[in-house]
């Protein structure tokens, strides 16, 4: 039978909280665990490494109930990693990681980016988890006006680094909470696809599905499922920005962190609402 809905979720931001970097809200780990456990794929399409999912997102789901054989799946580096669940003494875990390795940095520009990191070491760490690109992260504990007033020389200097070192075809993203140097095929959209290939091992793909991230980046695995014929809803939590016209339905609503309305918050009400219509 096929599921009435799919969910493919950015994590940071909508999923685990950009301030304390993980999943913080029981009640949406909790709903989240009850659709997968009704048999609805849940797929986490996202720029975090998989050791990130394994560590921060999959066992916080497993607290509230999830088995190794729910349709759970994990989307790493933008496309870059994946891995379904498997069986560990009973437990949920992440099971082996797949990796393109056509997507990775070159050696010399990993080396320059860690040389990079170390030289702003007060501001950011290198992310060693990463297989197919490079990020250097903003300190939990770094006020984030700090961060942001030193991207601005680190992005040039890897920009430097790719132009000696001649990845021409790595690209630079800057978000809140990161520099994310990354591959020109990455992104979201091939998040969405790896998404449907590994579910269609298992089950058919859902007509129905909701996405949700905090970044223009993320509209790009809604418009990859509408350009393959299914029925999308698209959550845009961004901290700032209209909606986007698109095709299909885009729920825009703007985080407000001081009152304590944060980008997970926001998602929370939302699947909390889905798992309410799906009676589960």
């Amino acid at each position: 039978m096929t599921p009435p809905l799919g969910l493919l979720l950015d994590v940071d931001g909508p999923i685990s909280s950009t301030r304390t970097r993980t999943l913080r809200l029981a009640a949406l780990a909790d709903d989240l665990t009850a659709i997968a456990r009704s048999g609805c794929p849940v797929v986490f399409n996202t720029g975090r490494s998989a050791d990130f999912l394994g560590e921060q997102i999959i066992p916080r789901l497993v607290l509230s109930g999830l088995a190794p054989t729910d349709p759970v799946w994990g989307i790493g580096e933008k496309g870059g990693t994946w891995f379904s669940l498997v069986d560990q003494h009973g437990r949920a875990s992440v099971g082996p990681v797949s990796e393109d390795q056509s997507m990775s940095p070159p050696a010399a520009l990993i080396d320059a980016s860690r040389e990079i990191a170390e030289r702003f070491s007060d501001i950011v760490y290198f992310d060693a988890t990463k297989r197919t690109m490079i990020s250097l992260e903003q300190h939990v504990d770094v006020p984030s006006a700090d961060f942001h007033r030193a991207l601005p020389e680190m992005v040039a200097e890897v920009e430097r680094q790719i132009e000696r070192t001649g990845a021409h075809d790595m690209t630079i993203y800057p978000t809140f909470i990161s520099v994310d140097v990354e591959h020109a095929r990455s992104g979201k959209a091939l998040g969405a696809r790896r998404a449907l290939d590994l579910m269609g091992t298992r089950l058919e793909a859902p007509l129905r599905w909701f996405t949700a991230g905090d970044s223009g980046q993320d509209y790009d695995m809604a418009t990859e499922l509408h350009g393959r014929g299914f029925d999308v809803t698209h959550l845009d939590v961004r901290l700032s920005g209209d909606a986007r016209d698109e095709p299909f339905r885009v729920i825009r609503e703007v985080p407000d962190l001081a009152g304590g309305n944060a980008e997970d918050d926001i998602t929370a009400y939302h699947v909390h609402e889905l798992r309410a219509e799906l009676r589960v």
